[in-house]
């Protein structure tokens, strides 16, 4: 895949749990997880703000593209 998911690292830098994220955006712990380890065919960008938003960062923090 070319699209690399860093919420990981983001949420690591902010010492936010999984579990914490996903009550502050309202999204189950299980597609939150989907979408951290890269396997989400889609996002939709209410919830990529609200990631953001909650992270307090950048959409391009979270997503990155690397040619294969």
């Amino acid at each position: 895949m070319a699209i690399i998911i860093n919420m990981d690292v983001v949420m690591a830098r902010r010492k936010m749990t999984l579990t914490e994220l996903s009550e502050r955006v309202n999204i189950t712990p299980a597609n939150l997880s989907i979408l951290k380890t890269g396997k989400a065919k889609a996002i939709r960008f209410s919830t990529l703000e609200a990631i953001c938003r909650e992270l307090e960062c950048q959409p391009g923090e979270i997503l990155e593209f690397r040619r294969n």
